[in-house]
């Protein structure tokens, strides 16, 4: 089994060294790339008409990283006051360490429907709620919470690019090394993987491969899309992605 990890570097090129130290054969195929995002300049001000009771949400580590980078720059630090919250346990770990403030997550799946089921966020009108995150991305957890009658504000902390490759060339050279297995973690990379790769390969190797996803829904898109052998990782961190493909 040859392994093609797609996540985007530093994680992916850590995963592949995980793996490669256990005796698999990984490489390193990121399909997307980070720079700062456009609402940053309006972070700090955010984060100061936080008061006690509202609520701070992460939904990345490079949300975090991007963020605390331009508080730092502007002389500014993490506020005492609201809850803070992350969508999973690598990304509370990142905030807890930049803010030294207690960070709640699900302990079940890093996604937003577990996220919405923490207690602390059942009765949350009136509050307001400032989501970091990156470019597009889904609406689920700000669409709920207003709902629930929160008052929500995003921000864009960092930008997702994508990178550029020659199809035909990168599906020869992965197809010649034996690649079966892929480890695609967005359905922004599934989607951006999938058109990339011309129909004949996409056809005769892409599809054919065993898919490593992180959620329900990811493997849904990945099954409309042709995909058949398909396995959900219990999270998204590397350690869960490590755990399904040992």
């Amino acid at each position: 089994m040859s392994i093609l990890v797609t996540r985007p570097s530093p994680a992916g090129d850590q995963l592949v060294s995980r793996l490669r130290a256990l005796g698999q054969v990984a490489w390193s195929f990121p399909l997307i790339e980070f720079s700062p995002g456009r609402e940053l300049p309006m972070l700090a001000g955010h984060l100061r008409a936080l008061q006690a009771d509202d609520l701070l949400f992460a939904l990345s580590q490079h949300a975090v990283e991007f963020a605390h980078a331009r508080l730092q720059q502007d002389g500014q630090r993490w506020p005492d006051e609201p809850g803070y919250f992350a969508i999973g346990r690598t990304t509370a770990l990142a905030l807890h360490t930049e803010s030294s403030q207690d960070v709640r997550y699900p302990l079940d799946r890093e996604i937003s429907e577990v996220l919405l089921q923490l207690p602390e966020l059942q009765s949350v009108a009136g509050k307001r709620a400032l989501i970091l995150r990156g470019n597009g991305g889904r609406d689920l957890l700000g669409d709920t919470l207003r709902e629930r009658g929160a008052e929500v504000i995003f921000c864009e902390c960092y930008q997702r690019c994508n990178k550029y490759y020659d199809g035909a060339q990168e599906a020869m050279r992965w197809q010649s090394r034996g690649v079966t297995t892929l480890v695609v973690t967005s359905g922004e990379m599934l989607q951006q993987l999938w058109s990339l790769i011309p129909e004949w390969y996409r056809e005769n190797w892409l599809l054919r491969c065993r898919l490593l996803v992180v959620s329900e829904r990811l493997a849904n898109l990945a099954r409309e899309l042709g995909w058949q052998d398909i396995r959900i990782a219990d999270n998204a961190d590397n350690d869960a992605l490590l755990r399904a493909l040992q």
